[in-house]
């Protein structure tokens, strides 16, 4: 019996989903490579006046593959794995770039931000205290308390006559 050939997957497709060509055509099976493949688990919570980011990253060298970085009211975490030699012939670790954005809840000085990373878990704290909330709230008065005065508007030249508002 004559064996059959996988069909490669067309170029232009090739080239807008490597990831997912390169896994289609594969002989293994296994899970995909997206969209959890190349993303790492956070949590968010607050803890003694902190908001706090917890990711897992095992296997990480924190001074050489991970990188922090806070602008304005975004922090970004960026890490990279990389494969340390040719090794075994089948493996399900992944390597590459990863990389999470995590919106804050307030403007933050980078200088107040603190991180650590200890036994696969990096962890970022930023004072709540230091958070500066953007905008100004307007006060809202009571409809009651205005004077009317302040529902009027000055009539339009040939409309004297409807110069309240309704």
């Amino acid at each position: 019996m004559a064996k059959l050939s996988r069909p490669q997957a067309p170029e232009r497709f090739r080239a807008m989903f490597p990831d997912l060509a390169d896994w289609l055509e594969s002989p293994w099976t296994g899970r995909p490579p997206f969209p959890t493949g190349q993303v790492f688990r956070l949590e968010e919570t607050t803890r003694d006046e902190c908001y706090v980011i917890r990711a897992e990253l095992p296997g990480l060298d924190p001074e050489n593959d991970i990188e922090v970085t806070v602008d304005g009211r975004i922090l970004t975490i960026r890490a990279e794995r990389r494969q340390q030699d040719s090794g075994p012939y089948r493996s399900e670790f992944r390597y590459g770039s990863l990389t999470r954005a995590v919106k804050l809840p307030a403007r933050v000085d980078p200088a107040d931000v603190t991180a650590r990373y200890d036994k696969g878990v990096l962890e970022i704290s930023i004072p709540v205290g230091v958070a500066k909330p953007e905008g100004t709230r307007i006060p809202i008065a009571y409809a009651d308390a205005m004077p009317d005065s302040h529902l009027t508007r000055p009539a339009e030249p040939g409309q004297e006559d409807m110069g309240r508002l309704t």
